[in-house]
């Protein structure tokens, strides 16, 4: 068995450089200042992913910069998402921003939804 311990002012998320381009180009048609990562409790797992395009962060937000994106996370899911990539992908006809997280133990079958165990909020 073993035990990590989670400090929330080292929560790491990663963005590819396809979604870092693809979010540089959206934040600038919707004259955004950044994107706002949140999770909403719904779907056939448990949590889906929300990304809305922001003027500001929410009270309670993280400011992650990464290679000039700004990306703003809910303190209370930094558990969930520490060391989440996002990656943007093409998908026969579509493109879609991708999520990959080491913590999610378990996905819908449609890949809108994943599940956690053993993750405490913060």
């Amino acid at each position: 068995m073993t035990v990590q311990t989670f400090v929330p002012g080292q929560a790491e998320i990663h963005m590819t450089e396809a979604a870092r381009a693809q979010a540089r180009r959206e934040i600038e048609r919707a004259g955004a200042d950044g994107i706002r990562l949140d999770l909403d409790e719904s779907g056939c797992s448990g949590y889906m992913y929300e990304l809305n395009f922001v003027q500001a962060p929410e009270d309670g937000d993280r400011r992650f910069e990464v290679d000039g994106v700004a990306l703003y996370v809910p303190e209370k899911w930094l558990t969930m998402l520490n060391g989440l990539e996002i990656d943007y992908v093409k998908e026969g006809v579509n493109s879609l921003f991708k999520f990959r997280n080491p913590n999610a133990t378990g996905e819908c079958g449609c890949g809108e939804s994943f599940t956690v165990e053993d993750v405490d909020e913060v």
